[in-house]
């Protein structure tokens, strides 16, 4: 199953949209898998989508999840081209804030293990107001104006639990799911695991063990999933952080990296001048002159 997988930018590009239009684009789209969450809303025509064996029809206005790690094809239901709208995410990357609720992917898990259908007519495609959340969701990504990253997670958020109630009116006992992902965590989510402790020394090798892992394993499975070692990607995640407190607030950067977790201020210039090519107090006057 290996060559049929298709790797995501999880860290640069956690949400993708985009149309898809079957007469200009190569189709029929053959076997895949990946790590994302994918929902196709079809604008016109109708195609045959399988997923992990089981071909669902599709037709216009109806709406399709495809869920981490299926393996999916799409073709042509009628002899035609369809044309469909398509929003791909990082699941894990959709964190709940609240303590008591699951999370996504472990809402997506549970639906999954739980047999909840994954095709949903016109009517409740309408009803979950899919033409305006693809519609506003393509605009964003297109505008690149302020706040294009919250919106977008807003209108996936708002369509994902959305779903939810539906599932959970056809009797998905949410109360059952699992709260927290401890002890559940794999290659393919264990970044929420990392990306929720950025501020503490967290070392591989625990990392390794949450996913049940030799360290070797590990490292090897991380970096065929995320193109980089984990260690890489702690500190890409660590100067994303930086990023945030170097634009919007004053604090100094001996604050910042300890909030961010470098073992100290050298540290983090280093590393930010490693990756950025500027330090760290430049890149903060260079994004505040250009505000």
């Amino acid at each position: 199953m290996t060559n049929l997988f298709e790797k995501q930018d999880s860290l640069n590009a956690p949400i993708e949209t985009f149309f898809f239009n079957a007469a200009e684009n190569e189709f029929p789209v053959k076997p895949h898998w990946h790590y994302f969450a994918e929902f196709l809303y079809i604008l016109r025509g109708s195609a045959e989508i399988t997923c992990d064996g089981v071909t669902h029809t599709v037709s216009e206005g109806e709406l399709i999840i495809l869920q981490p790690s299926c393996v999916h094809s799409i073709r042509s239901a009628d002899g035609g081209y369809p044309l469909f709208a398509g929003l791909k995410f990082d699941p894990v990357k959709f964190h709940n804030t609240d303590s008591y609720a699951p999370t996504v992917s472990n809402i997506f898990r549970y639906a999954r293990d739980k047999g909840m259908r994954i095709c949903f007519s016109a009517d409740e495609a309408k009803a979950l107001h899919c033409r305006e959340i693809f519609g506003d969701c393509l605009m964003e990504t297109e505008s690149w104006l302020y706040g294009r990253d919250m919106i977008l997670r807003a209108q996936i958020y708002r369509l994902i639990f959305g779903i939810v109630r539906i599932w959970i009116a056809a009797g998905l006992d949410i109360d059952r799911c699992p709260i927290s992902p401890d002890g559940l965590y794999g290659i393919e989510n264990i970044t929420e695991y990392i990306d929720a402790r950025l501020d503490e020394g967290i070392r591989v090798a625990d990392i390794a063990a949450r996913c049940h892992m030799s360290y070797s394993g590990f490292a090897l499975k991380f970096r065929e999933q995320y193109g980089m070692s984990c260690k890489e990607y702690i500190e890409r995640m660590r100067l994303f952080k930086a990023e945030e407190y170097l634009l919007f607030t004053d604090h100094d950067l001996s604050y910042i990296s300890q909030q961010t977790g470098f073992s100290d201020q050298s540290h983090f210039i280093r590393s930010f001048k490693k990756y950025r090519g500027i330090t760290p107090k430049q890149f903060r006057s260079e994004k505040k002159h250009n505000r």
